[in-house]
């Protein structure tokens, strides 16, 4: 049975601020929250309508019906378990390799999507400006499917970090250079701008080599591509090219 006190504070946790204020998160679904408990993030508490989880202590598992869940979940159709989980101090940024940036990415379903993108294709880090949508945001830890235990993402002053870097600065443009005609490092920071607004003008400002994937279809009269269609492009060719 699910207490007053419980769903209150599950609840609030659907709230940016109420997640920093307590340091909690929570993911739902078998698959994240069986991903969750193998990776480094501590369980507070798990919620689920069946007698599975037998390796959580019982102290941490409650046994709740289908109205109880209904109550705490953030899913129209809720699904058989939610976990709450702490959120882990932020791990020191790994400068090496592909590094994704993030430009205030919005949706987040793009960013969960994304993330799984690096997962994927074994890219280790995501750097954020503090502008884009929170990481555990009940939606973002849904579309990762678990992915948000691999990958390491770091919130930032995303100008001050790529002035300072060493690395090659790569920008998404619809007007940059066709990316199958170059020839692509291992090493470098790929920027992917604002789903409306594309890589903000002070960003621009400080990239080093603009991209662009081009457009083959007849009319060429397509605006643009969805920010995570657009990364698992550019991803697929960097890869390729290493």
């Amino acid at each position: 049975m699910v207490s007053k006190n419980q769903i209150k504070l599950i609840t609030g946790l659907h709230q940016k601020k109420q997640r920093f204020a307590n340091q909690l998160f929570f993911a739902e679904g078998v698959k994240v929250i069986q991903e969750l408990l193998q990776s480094n993030f501590e369980l507070e508490h798990l919620y689920t309508t069946l007698n599975d989880f037998e390796t959580v202590q019982s102290s941490k598992r409650t046994l709740v019906n289908e109205q109880e869940l209904k109550k705490i979940s953030a899913l129209a159709t809720p699904n058989s378990c939610l976990a709450v989980f702490k959120i882990p101090a932020e791990n020191k940024i790994i400068e090496s390799g592909l590094i994704i940036a993030l430009d205030d990415i919005r949706d987040p379903g793009n960013l969960g999507t994304i993330l799984r993108l690096c997962d994927w294709f074994g890219i280790k880090q995501i750097i954020c400006s503090k502008e884009t949508v929170d990481i555990y945001n009940p939606k973002v830890v849904q579309a990762t499917m678990g992915s948000i235990a691999r990958v390491n993402v770091n919130y930032i002053d995303l100008k001050t970090f790529i002035t300072q870097t060493k690395l090659p600065i790569f920008g998404t443009f619809m007007d940059g250079d066709n990316i199958y005609q170059l020839g692509l490092p291992q090493n470098g920071i790929i920027i992917m701008g604002n789903e409306a607004n594309g890589i903000s003008a002070e960003i621009e400002k400080i990239v080093t080599s603009r991209i662009s994937i081009p457009r083959f279809g007849e009319l060429q009269k397509t605006e643009s591509l969805n920010v995570a269609t657009a990364t698992a492009i550019i991803l697929s060719e960097f890869k390729r090219n290493s």
